[in-house]
């Protein structure tokens, strides 16, 4: 059996070509015009899609020529990834949005009501996000998992 090398492995040449043919396959099984160099202003509009994607809290991750189902209400989104630099806007919007719940419930509001439950549960939830993310980078990299015993009856 042949090797194929890198530095960090070595594969069998078998598995290489196989990848390789496979890849050929899928290839022909779609459009051409998939394949081509993309225009200027195509590669343009991708990178600005990125560009985009900027938001005051964060970054959203939704897929490039996709449309934005939340209507740009970003705190509502599972896609916003959350930057932590911007923890203390976020905990602001979260308080106001409590704010203008009360004020809804006092006044009557109740179709306002659901709206801003809506994206006060996403403020707390890209909060926990934050915090999680903190937690996990402050946390230990290793986990004690102490001596192996071996039964009395071994």
């Amino acid at each position: 059996m042949q090797y194929l090398t890198s530095p960090e492995a070595v594969y069998p040449e078998e598995a290489i070509q196989s990848h390789l043919a496979f890849l050929a396959r899928r290839r022909a099984l779609r459009p051409t015009e998939e394949y081509r160099t993309p225009t200027d202003d195509e590669w343009t509009e991708f990178l600005g899609h990125f560009e985009r994607r900027k938001v005051s809290v964060g970054t959203c991750g939704r897929a490039f020529g996709s449309a934005c189902i939340h209507e740009h209400a970003c705190v509502r989104c599972a896609l916003l990834w959350p930057d932590p630099a911007q923890r203390d806007r976020l905990v602001e919007i979260r308080d106001n949005l409590a704010a203008r719940i009360a004020e809804a419930e006092r006044e009557g509001w109740l179709g306002e009501v659901e709206g801003l439950q809506v994206s006060l549960a996403g403020a707390e939830d890209k909060l926990a996000q934050i915090e999680r993310r903190r937690n996990t980078t402050n946390a230990a990299t290793t986990t004690a998992l102490g001596f192996p015993t071996l039964p009395a009856n071994f």
